[in-house]
């Protein structure tokens, strides 16, 4: 029983770990993105405004969007998935 207790505990850190370095790189990637686009709408004559504040508008959009949601995937299938495998492999005849 330690042992599975010792194995959760080090697979949530390693999940969350997981998780939250990809949400900091997707973060970045959304960031990088924007602040391309403030750059082209620049060149193309358009006001945009300030960089930080729509590269901050553009961010705070991302906050509830749907591809930030997607990433608790990465915590969420391999926990299911576990799940399954040992209800499987403890419980099926």
């Amino acid at each position: 029983m330690i042992g599975f207790a010792r194995l959760m505990i080090v697979g949530l850190i390693g999940l969350t770990l997981a998780y939250w370095l990809m949400l900091i790189y997707m973060r970045s990637l959304r960031r990088e993105a924007l602040e391309k686009d403030w750059d082209k709408a620049v060149a193309e004559g358009q006001q945009p405004g300030p960089r930080e504040a729509f590269v901050e508008d553009g961010l705070a959009a991302y906050e509830g969007s749907l591809r930030r949601k997607l990433i608790w995937l990465v915590v969420i299938v391999p926990i299911c998935l576990f799940g399954i495998l040992l209800y499987v492999m403890n419980f099926s005849s």
